[in-house]
């Protein structure tokens, strides 16, 4: 199929030095992730350090192909490379689409305060107890709720010590800590961000892919060929009716799969603003609480990973935001330079690189 009606301009008038362009592209290709191409086997294998069956896959998975990604500078596309075409899975990258449907629910007036109890308005039992009723949507957001349970057959302690993006911790990963006080503690865990799916399931009582379709994807003219999958377990009853609660990650399958040009469309939108033509989609007070360091992390937002410092990627300015998934998938939007770039299937330590790269381009 062809790419799509996107505007297209060539390197030279987007400010790019061609050939240097076509030489990070080239980098982005020679550094292919080494990730299992078939991505079951590879969560089989413990791509994640967790022994089955705790950490047994529970949604379905898809294989990978080659490398693929676009570039894309002033809003119109540049370059790209590979199948751009082709629906993958993006593993986290889904969580930073939750954060969108957040934003939705916010402006909708459904959710009136981020910084009030999810048991407010979620009463499903999950925020019942003694050290999950005071948890906020804006702990939840920020990776900081401490939320404790079992959400489908998963333990929160799963992801206890789970380290990413060069963090450390002192306790093994799986290896159950003593819990603190919402909103005192930074842990990237799957658990608390599929309990936050689950939460916007109960505000929005409709499927979360629905409300992606009709509010953010189908009017920035996305294909209509993604699909964003739970698991086998997370089904519940809402007004009566059977709906599928999503996964925030791929960690246990599911999650968001999608296209290269697709995940484009996206971090363009985000680039906007939340404007897509003469549409206003999102709130861009919504996109800049998105962007706004949580004071556990600075390199983290509202499931959106910041630049603060440098400290993510070097070369990147420190305005940079990036939805960051296992693979590596990479949505990568930097004001300062005007530019949008997915990468999917690059090798992780060589991204930096690839976005030196990238930036040496411009003229």
């Amino acid at each position: 199929m062809p790419l799509d009606p996107m505007p297209y301009g060539t390197a030279s008038e987007l400010g790019f030095e061609t050939q240097a362009l076509e030489n990070a592209i080239a980098f982005a290709q020679r550094h292919e992730s080494s990730m299992n191409r078939d991505i079951g086997a590879a969560l089989e294998q413990g791509h994640f350090e967790e022994p089955w069956p705790i950490g047994q896959t529970l949604g379905p998975v898809k294989k990978r192909k080659d490398p693929s990604g676009v570039i894309m500078r002033h809003g119109k596309i540049a370059a790209h490379w590979g199948d751009v075409s082709r629906v993958d899975m993006t593993f986290s990258v889904s969580k930073s689409y939750l954060a969108l449907l957040a934003g939705l629910a916010v402006d909708d007036g459904l959710i009136p305060d981020i910084n009030a109890p999810v048991s407010d308005l979620v009463r499903d039992g999950g925020f019942d107890s003694v050290q999950n009723r005071t948890i906020t949507w804006m702990h939840l957001l920020q990776l900081t709720s401490e939320w404790q349970g079992t959400l489908w057959d998963k333990p929160d302690w799963i992801d206890h010590n789970r380290s990413v993006m060069g963090e450390t911790h002192s306790g093994i990963k799986g290896q159950k800590r003593i819990l603190k006080n919402p909103g005192t503690y930074w842990e990237y865990n799957d658990v608390r961000v599929n309990r936050l799916a689950l939460a916007l399931l109960h505000v929005f009582r409709r499927p979360l892919p629905d409300v992606l379709r009709t509010r953010i994807l189908d009017p920035i003219g996305a294909s209509q060929t993604w699909q964003w999958h739970g698991y086998d377990n997370s089904y519940v009853k809402i007004d009566g009716t059977r709906m599928q609660s999503v996964s925030g990650g791929a960690h246990w399958g599911g999650g968001l799969w999608i296209s290269t040009l697709d995940q484009a469309r996206t971090g363009q939108l985000i680039a906007n603003g939340g404007k897509w033509g003469d549409q206003h989609l999102i709130s861009k007070t919504w996109l800049d609480r998105c962007k706004k360091p949580c004071a556990l992390n600075e390199s983290y937002g509202f499931l959106w990973w910041l630049n603060t410092r440098r400290t993510i990627y070097k070369s990147a300015s420190e305005t940079s935001v990036f939805a960051i998934g296992v693979g590596t998938n990479l949505i990568w939007i930097d004001p300062q330079s005007d530019l949008v770039v997915v990468a999917r299937w690059i090798d992780a330590g060589s991204v930096d690189q690839f976005m030196h790269l990238v930036i040496a381009a411009l003229r």
